[in-house]
């Protein structure tokens, strides 16, 4: 029975769309896969987007991740390592379509909502964030781990990480930390945090709202009711109780030499276990990641806060380019995803050896202004 399970599956559209009383129910189906987006999913979400914003029967879309385990775990990152190993030159196609698509979302004038239930990590954020409502739930584990595989946190991170205080948005870009529901909504990553069950009868309730001929602040409100348990639910958010060593080790001042060297410094020094084991998780994760990436990282991070979304995905797909055509990205991907070794060789290997002109250029756009592959995101604003 399971084979012909796994056969009805295999047949099935990677990306499936329905609508329940005028609001679109798209959901991301590769569970195998924790639904990792495909360059195909990619172009196909971006159609079904654009009918959504043009239908007038639609005046809302819900997305959603096929499976217990995880709204979306990223990019099909094996595949563009693939095309890569391939001298293929197909892969930048892929971050061009996934940020304008990123982008339509964020500025779609009906409302979003999205279910980020599971592994939400990644190409996943991209699409989360760009929500008016984030739900999250006790299986929620999001993260944007892209310095471990000699990445950039992208699809819209420099912007949309900016919603935290600097400290904790270098901590959580830095590091990749996986966060938690409950830490999702205290640090503004989410909107609601819910029980996961409570999201599997969701359309039943969707079914009762009025969707008619309703304002949108109207359609907003009946949405949250949809989603809002009945009980008000305060989780517990276990990164407070780090906030003063994130504000302390992750000054926005400091260099990323620096905040490693106040991690090993305080490492010395006696402390309860539960801090003994953030400071040495965070040190590990500062110590074991692309040099040249943390450091990139870190100055986009702080540009990003200063610039627009349209002028953050341009920085971002430089940067991406950059790292795929010279940087660590195809080490990082063998490493952890291809070989799992877990032995990246990053060239430079240390951050002493990580020469600052190295890492304006990563800073620097590939492309004279005009000729930006996302020259004209965000035009139609200006």
């Amino acid at each position: 029975m399971s084979a012909v399970l796994e056969q009805q599956r295999a047949a099935e559209p990677d990306v499936l769309f329905r609508v329940v009383n005028r609001v679109a129910i798209v959901t991301l189906n590769r569970p195998a896969a924790l639904n990792a987006l495909s360059h195909e999913m990619v172009r196909e979400l971006a159609v079904l987007i654009e009918r959504c914003r043009t239908d007038r029967e639609i005046v809302a879309v819900v997305l959603r991740g096929a499976g217990a385990k995880g709204f979306c775990a990223g990019g099909d990152v094996r595949a563009l390592y693939a095309m890569r190993e391939r001298n293929e030159s197909g892969w930048q196609q892929f971050f061009i379509d996934e940020y304008r698509l990123d982008y339509a979302l964020h500025q779609f004038p009906k409302p979003v909502v999205a279910l980020l239930d599971g592994i939400t990590m990644g190409g996943g954020m991209g699409l989360g964030q760009a929500a008016r409502l984030r739900i999250v739930t006790e299986r929620t584990k999001m993260a944007m781990p892209e310095t471990r595989i000699g990445f950039l946190p992208d699809v819209g991170a420099t912007r949309f990480l900016s919603v935290m205080p600097a400290e904790v948005e270098l901590y959580v870009g830095l590091t990749g930390v996986t966060l938690t529901g409950a830490e999702a909504l205290h640090v503004g990553l989410a909107d609601l945090c819910v029980p996961s069950e409570w999201l599997d009868t969701f359309e039943e309730r969707l079914l009762r709202i009025a969707t008619a001929d309703a304002s949108a602040d109207e359609l907003m409100r009946a949405l949250r009711t949809v989603f809002e348990p009945p009980c008000n639910i305060v989780p517990h958010a276990g990164l407070g109780a780090f906030a003063q060593l994130i504000l302390r080790h992750f000054d926005r001042r400091s260099g990323i030499e620096r905040i490693v060297a106040t991690l090993r410094q305080d490492l010395e020094r006696e402390h309860p276990r539960e801090v003994r084991q953030w400071l040495q998780s965070t040190y590990d994760a500062m110590t074991s990641h692309s040099p040249t990436m943390l450091y990139v990282t870190r100055d986009a991070l702080l540009r990003g806060r200063q610039m627009t979304l349209a002028e953050c995905f341009r920085m971002e797909l430089g940067i991406v380019t950059r790292a795929i055509e010279e940087g660590d990205f195809s080490e990082g991907v063998r490493a952890h995803l291809v070989d799992k070794d877990r032995k990246p060789r990053w060239a430079p290997a240390t951050l002493p050896e990580v020469r600052p002109e190295h890492v304006r250029q990563f800073l620097a756009s590939p492309w004279r202004v005009d000729a930006h592959p996302l020259a004209d995101l965000g035009a139609q604003q200006a």
